[in-house]
């Protein structure tokens, strides 16, 4: 069997979003089948596998590629073994599907708000939303104004939008059933959103609520421009990707003393993992714990105020 053959015809077979699927074509179009694919199935063996995600390596292809292309080239052999093709998976290196992730910045709340003075008035609630409701900016884009309930304070999160490399927007569902989630806002926002809503939003219940400079959709493309030069003139890192407002957004409600569940509620995740994650780096929780215990102790008469008041019989 003629590996890129079956490549073709493994990846047509799978049920993916276009989005997707349009990735994970330009993956073993670039990276699997240069190697691959004029040999047949049974020619990949472990050692030209190690050999190849050397290579990949060495190149200077990314570490997150690098891993995708693993990954898919995994899932396809392991439907040739299935299939009958191969008896075993040839892809058996250690640590090969993962990477570390970088740390990413965290902003503290005044950062926040410097960059969304930064920036065009029109972005200036995208900054607020994405830092206090942890929404993508997919999710974001794809917000009409009868997702917003200025009465209760949410935000209700029922699409996302995607983008085709040749440009073509389009929404799609969710990832998961958790992916549709009503976020509440804080009232401290009402006013943001209000105004927002009065001057930059597209008319009607089903308008997009952020909308470009022309007034067409919103693109990652067309707002890139204004991210960087608010990002710069706020004077925060470099490295601020618009996703790290999301990640700050998960810390500070995670610092506000937010469950695993509920941080799992506001992220739109079924899985408690990353919920963990951002309960863990808060462990400055541990000390506001501390404090407040020490509080009751104080309140209590669990301690002097002063050592010399301290009984000297005492231990």
């Amino acid at each position: 069997m003629n590996f890129e053959e079956y490549a073709t015809a493994w990846l047509r077979d799978r049920k993916l979003a276009d989005r997707t699927r349009e990735r994970n074509e330009s993956v073993i179009r670039l990276h699997i089948l240069p190697t691959f694919g004029a040999g047949s199935v049974a020619d990949v063996t472990a050692a030209r596998v190690r050999g190849w995600r050397g290579k990949l390596l060495a190149a200077g292809i990314g570490d997150p590629t690098a891993v995708k292309a693993y990954q898919l080239l995994r899932a396809l052999m392991n439907t040739a073994v299935d299939d009958e093709l191969i008896r075993r998976n040839p892809c058996r290196i250690k640590g090969a599907d993962r990477y570390d992730v970088p740390e990413r910045p965290v902003l503290t709340v005044a950062e926040v708000f410097a960059v969304a003075d930064s920036i065009a008035p029109r972005h200036r609630l995208l900054v607020l939303l994405a830092a206090f409701t942890t929404l993508r900016f997919g999710e974001l884009a794809a917000l009409r104004r009868r997702d917003i309930n200025l009465e209760g304070l949410t935000v209700t999160v029922r699409r996302a939008q995607a983008e085709l490399q040749d440009g073509r927007l389009f929404d799609k569902a969710p990832k998961s059933a958790a992916g549709v989630r009503s976020v509440s806002f804080p009232a401290e926002l009402l006013d943001e959103v209000t105004r927002h809503l009065e001057q930059f939003a597209a008319p009607g219940r089903d308008g997009h609520v952020f909308v470009g400079p022309q007034g067409g959709q919103l693109r990652r493309s067309n707002f890139r421009d204004d991210w960087v030069k608010a990002r710069q003139a706020a004077g925060v890192t470099t490295e601020l990707h618009f996703h790290d407002l999301r990640h700050t957004g998960n810390t500070l409600a995670s610092t506000a003393g937010a469950s695993t569940r509920e941080l799992m509620t506001r992220m739109g995740h079924s899985s408690s993992r990353a919920a963990l994650i951002y309960q863990h780096m808060t462990s400055d929780r541990d000390r506001a714990i501390a404090d407040r215990l020490g509080a009751m102790i104080r309140g209590g008469g669990g301690a002097a105020s002063d050592p010399s008041e301290r009984d000297p019989a005492g231990p």
